[in-house]
């Protein structure tokens, strides 16, 4: 890579060493030998890997005038328009959480959100907060960066637009957004029919646009003049709020004097007021995008791991969001299958039961999980008549039930009856046939040459495999449980359903998709 602070020697240097080298010691090349061979021995000596991210942005590193100069159009292309992205991570549940979260951080910094696609479930972690173990902004940047890119090569791109409904938050102006691939084909320049092929023949000029683009998105080179303001607070050191509190005093959850034994840190966590620290007269406010990693905030030991804005004070515009983003709903697509599927095919009150029985660590509290469920089913079948009608979302094959509670259920059809979706069943196929041509995720409001950027799009980035949707499906079905609900204890699937039956989405008219 080239140096551009380099001083190049002129001829009259060179000609004054080369004179120099005439009057050397016979033992000068000797000693530098020797100097050389003791350097290297000590590098192999203390060599360590150098991570995958390291080794992505030396082989980009470069000044901030190299790389604004690169990108004049991080400043005029978009005509004053600032963007907010971050780097969504783990389940659908958790990526849902942080698609919240960045809503509320762009509306209350006057930023228009870049929507992220729905990434594979745990193809990339954060780690843990309460550990003060995760991974650095910079770094989850860069992973969900690289498999964005293998979605869209591999065209199982989905929007988290096409599936959550947003529409009501742009038509009542509370947000504003745009879909990733048509900001990055803007922003990068980027010929969007090639980063959508999934051919193997990759050309080297795209290998290297999207090095570039990546690395300029992902703050690899920190921040940008006028381009991009990367953001590297995360949970160990910072919890963001608003209009709450003295901005910049200590958070009640600090790490204990034994974790900072153990694990040798010293991080502070102090609560920072986001708009008075990224906004206006900020460092940040100048810059085109502002790029956060994990939005992710869970509660945890009176505090918040990383988000703590419960209200708005001084703010009603962002009162009003806060109570609106709490809930969001499903597309009309997802909605009306599942109160459909609840009201035609099941045609009976019916209990939801949600098993999640295979993955981390509820694959060792059967006992626990299936206690609750026969506990329930108790109480109903004194309290009223049979069969009870029992609609079972788990994770757990059908083929496995054999042996289990599951299977002592299915088997027992005088008292029970079970109903459950597959992900090859017609209902669901044809939904997510629907949802693939619906599109939601590419009509927001368009920007100056976004409607050509769409157009590519839709016509170069379709879907080669359908969406996975059973899982909104099937949230859907038991919210309209009206025998009441069985969850498994920390589920955040379960927590997801809890919203959707406290905001009575099954008691809502069939709706129709929005058009903006």
């Amino acid at each position: 890579m080239f140096n551009l602070n380099r001083t190049i020697a002129n001829p009259k240097l060179w000609n004054k060493r080369n004179s120099q080298q005439s009057r050397r010691s016979p033992l000068f090349f000797p000693s530098i030998f020797l100097i050389s061979l003791c350097f290297f021995f000590f590098f192999f000596l203390t060599y360590t890997p150098i991570p995958n991210y390291m080794i992505f942005s030396t082989s980009l590193k470069t000044v901030n005038v190299a790389l604004t100069h690169q990108y004049p159009h991080c400043e005029t292309r978009f005509h004053g328009e600032k963007f907010l992205w971050y780097a969504p991570h783990s389940g659908f549940s958790n990526q849902l959480s942080e698609f919240k979260n960045a809503i509320l951080m762009a509306s209350i910094l006057n930023r228009t959100l870049i929507v992220s696609p729905i990434l594979d479930h745990h193809a990339v972690a954060l780690g843990s907060c309460p550990k003060f173990r995760v991974q650095s902004p910079k770094e989850i940047r860069i992973s969900v960066w690289d498999h964005i890119i293998e979605l869209l090569r591999s065209r199982r791109y989905v929007s988290m637009a096409d599936i959550i409904d947003i529409s009501s938050l742009l038509s009542s102006s509370l947000v504003r957004a745009i879909d990733f691939r048509v900001f990055v084909s803007l922003w990068c320049d980027l010929n969007v029919d090639l980063v959508c092929s999934n051919g193997l023949n990759v050309p080297p000029s795209l290998v290297e646009s999207l090095k570039q683009c990546g690395s300029l998105l992902s703050g690899i080179d920190g921040n940008i003049n006028q381009c991009l303001y990367a953001v590297d607070e995360d949970c160990r050191t910072t919890v963001w709020t608003y209009q709450n509190g003295v901005d910049g005093m200590l958070d009640s959850f600090q790490p204990d004097e034994q974790l900072n034994k153990r694990k040798k840190i010293s991080y502070v966590r102090r609560r920072r007021d986001v708009y008075k620290t990224l906004g206006p007269g900020s460092k940040a406010e100048s810059a085109t995008v502002l790029a956060f990693g994990s939005l992710f905030t869970a509660p945890y030991k009176g505090s918040e791991l990383y988000i703590d804005i419960q209200n708005a004070p001084a703010d009603p515009r962002i009162n009003a969001l806060i109570n609106k983003i709490e809930f969001l709903p499903f597309v009309p697509e997802i909605v009306n299958l599942g109160k459909q599927y609840a009201s035609q095919t099941i045609k009976a009150p019916f209990l939801c039961a949600q098993l999640r029985l295979l993955d981390g660590q509820f694959k060792n509290h059967w006992k626990a999980t299936f206690l609750g469920l026969r506990q329930k089913l108790d109480s109903l079948r004194q309290a009223g008549s049979q069969p009870i009608h029992i609609f079972v979302m788990t994770d757990l094959p059908q083929g496995n039930w054999t042996g289990s509670y599951l299977g002592d259920l299915a088997m027992d059809s005088a008292n029970f009856k079970l109903y459950f979706l597959g992900e090859n069943d017609l209902l669901v196929m044809n939904t997510a046939k629907k949802l693939a041509l619906a599109r939601h995720g590419l009509r927001f409001k368009s920007f100056p040459g976004s409607m050509d950027a769409v157009a590519k799009v839709e016509k170069h980035c379709s879907l080669d495999i359908l969406p996975d949707v059973l899982l909104y499906i099937e949230e859907t079905i038991c919210s309209c449980a009206s025998l009441g609900f069985v969850r498994t204890t920390g589920s955040t699937i379960a927590q997801s359903i809890e919203v959707m039956r406290k905001f009575g989405l099954c008691s809502s008219p069939i709706r129709t998709a929005f058009a903006l």
